[in-house]
């Protein structure tokens, strides 16, 4: 894979550390403003990324780029990758992919005539304590209850009651806790269960943007709630909850970091199965593969769940009458 990385932000330099374990992926350039330079320079010289742009014609026409990887703001998803898109170069994006189903629904047909790879990065889908636990469901007996609370207080909120507003509270910038945050939630709700029968969203709400929220999700005899929060904090867990037993993961669902299961009457046994300690390696291996092979149906498959998700996410939105972009 030889990637342009497009953006300077948090997600870029936390993908740095572990884009070495993945000898496979070539960086070739970065993509960023011109007041990213500095931090441009800064990356290129401590990871060897071959060339800086400012320009995104010049760096799209750049044949030595074979993948974009898509890590700007949320609202800039959608355009930035229809622009690598149509420049024939594979994409990768960032959480949220887009932030209506109808640009996702443009982007995925762009791909498919130009037989591209366009898939989405959110590390629980690849983490091998996830497929793990879905293997472990059955074990549940009957699914009953499912409690996903991924509860973080921003640094950005004190910000935002104040009067600066930035991206992860601005709604035109697809800000919020759902987008931001519940969103791993339900991802890795979505790929135990898939599509629910039902949505609805509780949110508080202030300046027009979620700033926590709890989602209902039903799925006929197991319900599902989904707590995500960035003005307040609690114990990041999830529980799965079965007629012969639990789980419990530690820590938040983009993360997974080991998870107990409990039989009924016999005690908790922690398991963990990650083969890197950085939760972004398994889902970045697996791109580079996807994409050295074309493999159309994988990407196909991821898609059609990241087109769930989007469908849960619409309809929660519209649920709380938050209006996005």
């Amino acid at each position: 894979m030889k990637l342009a990385i497009f953006g300077a932000g948090m997600i870029v330099h936390d993908f740095m550390k572990v884009v070495n374990d993945i000898p496979e992926i070539e960086l070739t350039a970065i993509f960023g403003t011109e007041l990213d330079v500095p931090v441009m320079e800064a990356l290129q010289t401590a990871y060897g990324i071959k060339t800086i742009y400012t320009d995104l014609a010049t760096c799209l026409g750049d044949d030595a780029i074979d993948t974009v990887y898509v890590a700007l703001p949320n609202h800039l998803h959608y355009t930035f990758a229809k622009e690598a898109l149509m420049q024939g170069k594979h994409v990768i994006c960032e959480k949220p992919f887009t932030l209506k189903k109808s640009e996702l629904l443009e982007l995925a047909d762009i791909a498919s005539k130009k037989n591209l790879i366009l898939i989405e990065a959110i590390t629980n889908q690849y983490l091998a304590n996830y497929a793990a636990i879905k293997a472990q469901l059955s074990a549940l007996g009957d699914l009953k209850l499912i409690e996903c609370n991924y509860s973080q207080y921003s640094s950005r909120y004190d910000l935002f009651k104040e009067g600066t507003v930035l991206p992860a509270f601005n709604p035109k910038m697809g800000g919020g806790a759902l987008m931001d945050i519940n969103i791993y939630n339900i991802h890795f709700v979505v790929g135990l269960l898939g599509a629910p029968k039902s949505v609805r969203y509780f949110a508080n709400i202030e300046q027009g943007i979620d700033t926590s929220g709890v989602l209902l999700l039903d799925y006929d005899q197991t319900k599902v709630v989904c707590i995500g929060a960035k003005d307040s904090t609690a114990t990041i867990r999830s529980t799965i909850q079965g007629t012969k037993g639990s789980i419990i993961v530690n820590g938040p669902t983009n993360v997974l970091d080991s998870y107990a299961y409990e039989a009924l009457k016999t005690p908790a046994v922690t398991l963990d199965h990650k083969r890197n300690k950085h939760r972004m390696f398994e889902e970045f291996q697996t791109f580079q593969q996807v994409i050295a092979e074309n493999d159309q149906s994988f990407a196909q498959e991821r898609m059609a769940h990241s087109q769930r998700v989007m469908d849960i996410v619409e309809a929660a939105l519209a649920d709380a009458q938050i209006t996005l972009g």
